[in-house]
This record gives C-alpha cells, structure tokens and sequence, in this order.
C-alpha cells in the first residue's frame, strides 16, 4: 500500500501547537476595512484553534513522530 501524503495546501494553512491541537487565521483580513464592523475585524484577527478534526491524517508528518 502506498505511503499516506501530507495535504501541502492544508499543512500551509494549520500549524501545530505545543500541545498537539491545529491552529489557524481567519480569512477575510487583507483589506477593505472601511466596509466592517469593529467587531468582525477584532474577531478575525485572533487565531482560532481546532480542538477536534473532522479530518483525519491532516499532517502525516507529526502523526508519525
């Protein structure tokens, strides 16, 4: 059976924190900020972390460690 494949587009956008969890930014933080809500913009800019993955096998690489 071939070797399992690290998604390259997913393991640019999730990093791995100390603790094992995935984290990730938000979108919609480049520009155009005239048009939101001071809300949304501070909601945007923390980074959220996924405490449990719909996905399994995200990153090969550190479940192989």
């Amino acid at each position: 059976m071939p070797k399992m494949k690290t998604h390259r587009g997913t393991a640019k956008r999730l990093k791995r924190t100390g603790t094992g969890k995935l984290k990730r930014r938000h979108g919609f933080t480049s520009h155009m900020f005239a048009n939101k809500s001071q809300k949304t913009k501070n909601a945007n800019c923390v980074k959220q972390q996924w405490y449990q993955l719909a996905i399994s096998n995200v990153f090969v690489k550190w479940s192989q460690k």
